[in-house]
């Protein structure tokens, strides 16, 4: 059996039912997710890929993407999704680490990717935003008939690369059974059936747009409307034709701010989910009087899946993200000693369950680290557990930013500021932001008698970090905060820079 693949295909409706349509009309069938799959499938082996190898894939949102994911699963491959606004200089460092066996890019990257490919022995193809390209052709003239690779519920199904404050990225190892329980356990507490159509703005290089919306549909036998990202102008559109969405508190925002989002454009909806970053009790309440209806929030990491959520029956908690999901073990415990805390007191978010990662890619120290002695992994997420039992995130360990759905890690954006000439040391946080939840603020002292200046600064940055990891603001200063043992005061300066973005 190919186990994840398996699940999908077992739980297929007639191949005749449309699993996916684009902006554009296009539509493809369950039939043709099984025959497209083995033709990408087929062109895997063909270029060498074995049980167990990786490839990665830095590409636009596209069928072909998609197919490309399902393909991998089922040639026993590793999935290796990366996010597309990395850089050259980034890429490099994840395709060193994972060694994947084939790199697959858009054709406009090819070149400034070849010797990074070459170096691990990669085969480097090729998918455009259209779906073109190398691998594109070699799937088309490959057979759409393919004996799925067996693979066990531990045998790894994806790895996707998460970063700590400190050091380097760490590659999460995800298997065939963490994917598939999750996927499992969300269509039946979302009640998501086969008569689902759900509104897919996500991106697809995330936990979020990749696992909880795609596998989820796959398990539901449901259909989506397949956006290759967020526009306001095409969800409004869309949003009749749908009877579900997921999204980011940034979509949500944005619908907020149009005239055209009304009560009647979507009293037919079922669901809103929320998810990738706190959504504001205000934007909660905003909704909820516009529309009729609740979001619903839930938390999860890329490490582990979904773990909690609000529930489909019952009330939706702003401000929470609802109980630990089925098959779920969720504790709030003192960060330094472990020990599981009363209810109501703040502590560490660890969790355990079918849907925890089997550990960081290549370290087995930090993967040690992470997990207690019981199997319970540290998510270094603060939170609390009310009397209703309804979990709160109250802050993140670590100062982690997220910023439209995406993390920044402080950590990588110092240490290149702190290479730029005159820059004495630096200090980046994140402060409230009015789309993006939160925006990366820079603050940066000068060594005595450098000239620096903020638009410099930015473009030093602007071909060394993706777009959503570049400061918005930067502001230049003789000197940081810091405390009596001299650590920088991230607090304070967030406090004086918090009206920023108004």
């Amino acid at each position: 059996m190919n186990h994840l693949f398996s699940e999908i295909r077992a739980n297929m409706p007639d191949t005749g039912k449309v699993f996916l349509e684009t902006q554009d009309g296009r539509q493809i069938s369950y039939g043709d997710v099984l025959a497209l799959s083995a033709r990408y499938a087929n062109a895997l082996t063909d270029i060498g890929v074995s049980p167990g190898d990786r490839v990665a894939v830095q590409v636009e949102k596209t069928p072909e993407a998609l197919m490309l994911y399902l393909a991998t699963v089922r040639a026993g491959g590793i999935f290796l999704p990366l996010n597309t606004a990395y850089t050259p200089a980034e890429i490099d460092y994840f395709v060193t680490d994972a060694e994947p066996a084939v790199l697959v890019c858009d054709p406009a990257k090819a070149d400034a990717l070849a010797a990074t490919a070459q170096k691990v022995g990669a085969s480097l193809q090729t998918l455009d935003a259209a779906g073109e390209g190398s691998l594109r052709t070699l799937a088309d003239g490959a057979s759409s008939q393919f004996e799925d690779v067996a693979r066990e519920d531990t045998d790894l199904a994806a790895i996707l690369y998460t970063s700590g404050t400190t050091g380097r990225s760490k590659g999460a190892m995800l298997s065939h059974e963490n994917l598939a329980s999750n996927a499992r356990t969300l269509v039946k507490y979302w009640q998501f059936t086969g008569d689902d159509v759900l509104l897919h703005a996500l991106p697809i290089f995330h936990t979020h747009g990749l696992f909880v919306a795609t596998n989820t549909l796959l398990f539901a036998g449901g259909s989506m409307l397949f956006l290759p990202k967020f526009d306001l102008d095409a969800v409004l559109k869309l949003l009749p034709k749908a009877t579900s969405m997921m999204g980011v508190p940034t979509f949500y925002i944005r619908l907020l701010g149009s005239n055209a989002f009304t009560r009647d454009l979507v009293s037919h909806m079922r669901l809103f989910i929320s998810g990738s970053a706190p959504l504001s009790a205000e934007v909660h309440k905003e909704f909820s009087e516009r529309t009729g209806l609740a979001i619903l929030e839930r938390y999860g990491m890329t490490e582990t899946n979904m773990n909690t959520s609000n529930p489909y029956d019952g009330e939706r908690r702003a401000g929470t993200v609802g109980f630990p999901l089925p098959g779920v073990g969720l504790r709030i415990a003192d960060p330094t000693t472990g020990r599981e805390l009363p209810q109501g007191e703040v502590g560490v978010i660890e969790v355990k369950g079918p849907n925890v990662f089997q550990g960081y890619w290549r370290m087995p120290e930090k993967t040690a680290e992470e997990f207690r002695t019981d199997g319970y992994f540290v998510t270094g997420d603060m939170g609390r557990i009310d009397e209703r039992g309804y979990v709160s995130i109250v802050g993140r360990s670590k100062d982690l930013i997220i910023s439209g759905g995406f993390n920044v890690y402080p950590a990588e954006v110092e240490a290149l500021l702190d290479e730029i000439p005159g820059v004495a040391e630096s200090a980046v946080i994140g402060v409230p932001h009015p789309d993006f939840g939160e925006g990366v603020v820079a603050v940066v002292a000068a060594r005595p008698g450098a000239d620096l200046d903020a638009g410099g600064i930015t473009v030093a940055l602007s071909d060394k970090l993706a777009r959503f990891k570049q400061p918005k603001e930067v502001h230049i200063v003789e000197a940081l905060p810091r405390n009596t043992m001299g650590k920088i005061q991230k607090n304070a300066l967030r406090e004086t820079y918090k009206g920023d973005f108004g």
